[in-house]
């Protein structure tokens, strides 16, 4: 046994066995935001326009738009390639410039 499992919890601690104040939990997590630089977006018909494109690739579970800034962040299961991106942002009529 190692003494991470040797070591008991104190009752009514709130700190782990390893002496964290967390069991670890919230350290997990799941899939992947990025953050796209796209050339183009002027208002929010086009931050629309966008990011329902984005949302059709698969894996995508949320995509925020900001045409003051240019910034696309996508949240994803897993990593997205750059070609699959650039597509659904030509399709929208814009420019992906690349990683912001």
């Amino acid at each position: 046994m190692t003494a991470e499992t040797d070591t008991p919890r104190a009752a009514g601690s709130c700190c782990s066995s390893t002496g964290s104040c967390d069991d670890g939990a919230a350290d997990v997590q799941v899939g992947v935001t990025t953050v796209y630089e796209v050339k183009g977006m002027t208002c929010g018909h086009c931050e629309g326009a966008v990011s329902e494109e984005i949302s059709g690739i698969e894996g995508v579970s949320s995509v925020k738009a900001e045409a003051a800034t240019g910034r696309v962040t996508v949240a994803s299961a897993a990593p997205l390639t750059e070609d699959a991106v650039r597509a659904a942002v030509d399709e929208a009529g814009y420019e992906l410039v690349g990683l912001a």
